[in-house]
């Protein structure tokens, strides 16, 4: 499989204000997998070393920080020299030695002719017992699920490099169809590397939709396991609510989903951890469609998403049946804004926030494009543009407007439709 992320390892290895490298993201995304094909591809050797398989390695944090001293005993023990520049070094589940983290610090200062990539879930460590992490010491690269672009280049790597070759509005409609296709099964596999190559091996959804439903039993056990300062149980209530969260008309996160008479206070930290961790993704509702758009975010308006489709899909229990045969179904909206969130988030600076000024008048997302605000209307099927995608294109006459759905690529004059599939590229496609 190829990963977009390999392309900005490979900047970092060449870049001349290079640190040691941080990979962030949930459990299961592939973070492992990356740095040792990285290492693979670019390096001569890829030493391997993971605080959660080997505990002994712990020592050797605790009782040294200076770098080529850990570099001489890590050689030491796996055999063979470790060179500068020539070699990766590969420190996995780094979460597990807060030693290690911090030895970071001391390589970017001391020994940055060595290329140290480390990784770690940060489920149930980032809000745990104080630890000294390197700020300002590291490079820090978030890791995501696989999107819809990188899902296609593994499972129709020809109709992928068909999309790459050929302007939108040339695709031709029975592209355009089998592309749609594509999309609606990455709505049931997602992009978790285990169940995109099991759906390549297999086509067996019933295998990926096991594989989805031991994901979310991991993430749910290791909340259950977490003993920091943020209670376990709220976490997993604030988890479990989500799914209905976003199956109302308004979804505007309510603390009374979670528990009837629950206040921000009992869960705001909950939230928090869940954001962190990776396994949620929050946006801001806006009270001006403004640029900069974090200066005029509301933090008491946001909503919850989860940071896969395919799981999210899955938590639901929304049948394949309703998603390949395009049927209506109460969860269809907030999965398709899902879908889009996930293609959108890391292709702007700012993170995507949306609209909601009134009770009746809401647009989806709002994106950042340098100055230019871009508003985004997110539909399944081919139906009109909602009243509130109209009235923001009235009132506020934006550069550009986007409507995401399953129609052909097409430019009117207010505004872009694009297909669902093309939703990795809209920075492309709202250029000044």
């Amino acid at each position: 499989m190829e990963r977009k992320a390999l392309q900005k390892m490979e900047e970092w290895k060449n870049s001349s204000h290079r640190k040691p490298l941080v990979l962030k993201g949930a459990r299961q995304v592939g973070k492992t997998w990356l740095m040792k094909e990285f290492g693979r591809r670019k390096y001569k050797k890829t030493f391997y070393f993971s605080f959660d398989k080997e505990e002994s390695l712990h020592e050797i944090f605790k009782v040294n920080k200076e770098p080529h001293r850990i570099i001489e005993i890590l050689g030491t023990i796996r055999g063979d020299k470790i060179l500068p520049e020539e070699d990766l070094i590969i420190f996995d589940e780094v979460q597990e030695c807060p030693e290690a983290l911090n030895s970071l610090k001391y390589f970017n200062e001391e020994a940055n002719e060595y290329h140290v990539i480390a990784a770690g879930s940060l489920l149930g460590t980032l809000l745990a017992k104080p630890m000294s992490y390197p700020v300002g010491k590291v490079n820090l690269l978030d890791i995501y699920p696989m999107d819809f672009e990188e899902f296609l280049n593994a499972v129709e790597p020809v109709l992928f490099n068909y999309i790459e070759e050929t302007p939108p509005a040339e695709i031709l409609k029975i592209q355009h169809d089998r592309l749609i296709e594509q999309y609606r099964n990455y709505l049931i596999v997602g992009g978790m590397p285990d169940c995109v190559c099991s759906w390549m091996t297999e086509k067996n959804s019933g295998v990926v939709l096991q594989i989805q439903n031991e994901l979310l039993a991991l993430y749910e056990n290791d909340i259950s396991k977490y003993n920091g300062k943020v209670n376990a149980g709220r976490i997993l209530l604030v988890m479990r609510s989500i799914i209905s969260q976003l199956s109302k008309e308004n979804e505007k996160f309510v603390y009374g989903c979670v528990k009837s008479g629950a206040r921000a206070r009992e869960f705001e930290e909950a939230i928090e951890w869940l954001v962190s961790a990776g396994i949620v993704i929050r946006i801001y509702d806006v009270t001006k469609p403004e640029h900069p758009l974090n200066v005029f975010e509301d933090f008491s308006s946001f909503k919850l998403f989860y940071f896969d489709v395919g799981l999210a899909k899955c938590a639901a229990g929304v049948s394949n049946e309703a998603i390949i045969l395009n049927s209506d179904f109460q969860f269809k909206g907030a999965l398709t804004e899902n879908y889009c969130l996930q293609q959108l988030r890391g292709q702007f600076d700012v993170a995507p926030h949306y609209y909601s000024p009134s009770r009746n008048y809401e647009v989806d997302f709002l994106l950042q494009n340098e100055t230019q605000i871009i508003p985004v209307e997110c539909k399944d099927g081919g139906n009109v543009p909602s009243s509130s995608f109209k009235r923001y294109r009235r009132e506020e006459n934006p550069d550009c407007a986007i409507r995401f759905s399953a129609l052909e690529y097409k430019e009117q004059e207010d505004m872009i439709n694009v297909p669902l599939y093309l939703a990795d590229r809209i920075k492309q496609m709202c250029k000044k």
